[in-house]
């Protein structure tokens, strides 16, 4: 198995796409709004790469947070609030705010899983910090560690009753970043004390099955280095200061925080010490390079693989759709009236 995840180019595979993954044979596929056109198309194109590995536990995966990272949109799909909203109601009901956001998570976990989607790239972990980019902005779960945890605990719930495995991004915090990540490399320079503030919900979550890295230079750790690249960071910050031991995914290679070509980069991640390299804009010249130039999925990759998998497809705890969202709003308008 090649450890990349791929993004595809429209809503159906292309012939060369079809022939290209069989043979490259890679760890899973990310979806975007260019894939998802219906209820049927979007299954009918998650069904056709199951049938073409024969693995019914597949990573198929999506950016399906809510608010302004929603891939699945209405009319066809419903809309789902940002981060920001459970954030706010925990100021004002901790209890009701951390039951929303399972039940929400739920509910958006359905339409995943009738979709033939089996991992939500959600919840974020990163700190929402004063002054930072807006990249993160209203997606953030807060600013203060406890509660970012919780919520964030409870979206994995959610998401797992619904059949969905949950990815916390992005390790190890991408909330002091000055900048966008997708268009430069931001330099974080806090303090090693300041940033061990960072590292509290993914060490409070640091048993979640999977976890995506962030593009981000921290010069406490490694000035040379974003994380996705830096052994240091993977290694001693991530694997060790945090404890994450699940799958790790890079952040997507087409990110222009990364220098060098996107195969380039691929390796690089690699042998940084990330499980998966993420490759999202399905450029079938990239994909063919990364393939040359990666080796096998390693023993240790591929166990954390089908661990994260384990329960994924696995649905029938699911609730109501409708009644999940009811007591979401309910919970959310109960807490108002009580501010």
């Amino acid at each position: 198995m090649l450890p990349a995840i791929f993004g595809l180019s429209g809503t159906e595979l292309t012939a060369d796409e079809r022939a290209f993954f069989r043979d490259a044979d890679p760890a899973g596929y990310i979806l975007f709004a260019r894939n998802c056109e219906n209820r049927a198309q979007l299954r009918a194109l998650t069904d056709a790469l199951r049938d073409l590995h024969g693995r019914e536990r597949l990573f198929v995966c999506i950016d399906q947070e809510g608010g302004r990272v929603s891939r699945m949109k209405p009319p066809e799909w419903l809309a789902f609030p940002p981060g920001d909203t459970f954030s706010k109601l925990y100021e004002i009901a901790p209890a009701s705010a951390i039951e929303a956001a399972r039940v929400n998570a739920e509910a958006l976990g359905i339409d995943l899983a009738e979709a033939g989607i089996t991992v939500d790239c959600h919840p974020v972990l990163d700190l929402r910090h004063e002054g930072a980019h807006d990249v993160i902005g209203d997606r953030a779960l807060g600013s203060d560690p406890m509660r970012v945890a919780a919520l964030g605990r409870a979206i994995l719930a959610g998401l797992a009753r619904a059949g969905v495995t949950g990815c916390v991004k992005h390790l190890p915090g991408h909330g002091r970043a000055g900048a966008d990540s997708h268009r430069e490399l931001p330099t974080v320079e806090a303090t090693e004390d300041d940033l061990a503030e960072d590292l509290k919900p993914f060490q409070a979550l640091a048993d979640a099955p999977i976890g995506m890295t962030a593009h981000v230079r921290y010069t406490a750790w490694d000035p040379e280095n974003a994380a996705s690249l830096s052994p240091i960071v993977v290694r001693e910050v991530i694997r060790t200061k945090i404890g994450f031991a699940g799958l790790l995914l890079s952040d997507d290679l087409d990110m222009e925080a990364l220098d060098g070509t996107v195969p380039e980069r691929a390796e690089r991640v690699i042998a940084a010490g990330c499980d998966i390299a993420l490759n999202c804009w399905a450029k079938l010249d990239d994909m063919v390079g990364i393939a040359q130039r990666l080796p096998a999925m390693t023993d240790e990759a591929t166990l954390r693989l089908d661990r994260a998998l384990k329960a994924s497809g696995d649905g029938g705890a699911a609730g109501n759709q409708a009644e999940l969202i009811a007591k979401r709003d309910s919970l959310i308008e109960m807490a108002e009236r009580q501010a």
